[in-house]
């Protein structure tokens, strides 16, 4: 398994509990798949470089995550079709 990192934004104005029931559901998807959460970290909310839907800006969650391959793909999808979520980057964490 290689150690990934997924950097989301979400929109700021949703309350802490949609903030954690996203999380909550992005931590399913790994778990599900024999995966592990290494860590959360949740930076809150900053501006954002430009205007995406016409908020200016975000609340940031970098999600930090061991899972195989196959999974990643899966979360990306997951992560596509959540409503809140702005923007999404998965990496490799070296």
């Amino acid at each position: 398994m290689k150690t990934y990192e997924m950097l989301y934004v979400l929109d700021s104005s949703a309350t802490d509990e949609v903030k954690e029931s996203i999380q909550k559901k992005f931590e399913d998807v790994i778990t599900s798949a024999g995966g592990n959460v290494v860590s959360v970290d949740k930076q809150g909310v900053k501006k954002l470089a430009y205007p995406i839907n016409d908020k200016s800006d975000g609340y940031y969650v970098v999600f930090t995550f061991e899972v195989d391959g196959a999974q990643v793909k899966e979360l990306d999808r997951v992560a596509g079709l959540t409503l809140e979520v702005l923007r999404r980057m998965i990496t490799v964490k070296a």
